[in-house]
């Protein structure tokens, strides 16, 4: 396969997709380097990996540009290149534009990790990535980055942003042999649920997010749409990926 011997980067690898595309690649042969805010969600990862001489870890905050940069920098010095870079950090606070308690601290931590965290993986791969002449880069974005729904205004628009931004990626370098991904997931069953921030909302796509698969995807699941990307060919790019339950509506 393809992957084997990948150097694979995943930043929002704590938990959830991060963690499941994390041990789905290093098990088919990746070198996985992963990373979060939670030393001790990594730390975890990094006992549960089929092969643990194929991954390293650091921490790091992804809205902070000095951090990632030297996740980037670690992960070049351990495998000598990057093949890939998952952008996989994320939060997901909700709630309707008249809550009191849904408003500019909340909405600038959704756009410092889901936008500003993209750009700065972004900028820091970007150099070796043009200085190997290849490279791929995977964002996660979302099926609400698609289409709105009540109570996600800045959440869904942090999402409409990814697809702007790795659209813009692919204008710009694919002439320098780097590929640009993104995989919008629908309902998943997963951490990012409770960084909502709203207990009636929050308890409301609990109850939708139960163990009926038809309704909810398992992290997985997006690990694997995650390595299908990764193990195209180099003149392959799968710029783009719906992955829904079946029985979502939205």
């Amino acid at each position: 396969m393809a992957i084997k011997n990948k150097v694979v980067i995943i930043m929002g690898a704590t938990s959830g997709m991060g963690r499941a595309t994390a041990l789905k690649l290093n098990k088919e042969g990746a070198k996985v380097f992963i990373s979060g805010r939670r030393k001790e969600r990594i730390e975890e990862i990094a006992k549960e990996v089929a092969y643990p001489e194929n991954l390293k870890y650091l921490t790091a905050d992804v809205s902070q540009p000095q951090e990632v940069r030297v996740v980037i920098d670690q992960a070049i010095a351990d495998f000598g290149r990057v093949d890939v870079l998952f952008n996989n950090a994320g939060v997901m606070p909700l709630g309707q534009l008249s809550d009191p308690n849904y408003d500019i601290s909340v909405w600038k931590r959704i756009f410092d990790t889901n936008l500003i965290g993209v750009l700065n993986g972004i900028k820091a791969v970007l150099p070796q990535m043009q200085k190997q002449q290849s490279g791929l880069v995977i964002s996660t974005s979302s099926v609400v980055g698609h289409v709105v729904m009540p109570a996600g205004a800045a959440y869904s628009a942090s999402k409409f942003g990814v697809r702007a931004i790795m659209e813009t990626l692919r204008q710009e370098e694919n002439q320098n042999g780097i590929r640009s991904a993104i995989i919008s997931p629908g309902a998943t069953n997963r951490e990012l649920i409770h960084s909502i921030g709203n207990e009636a909302i929050e308890k409301n796509l609990s109850e939708s997010f139960g163990n009926d698969a038809d309704y909810s995807l398992r992290a997985e699941d997006i690990a694997n749409a995650v390595a299908y990307m990764v193990d195209q060919p180099e003149h392959v790019d799968v710029n783009e990926m719906i992955i829904r339950p079946r029985k979502q509506e939205l």
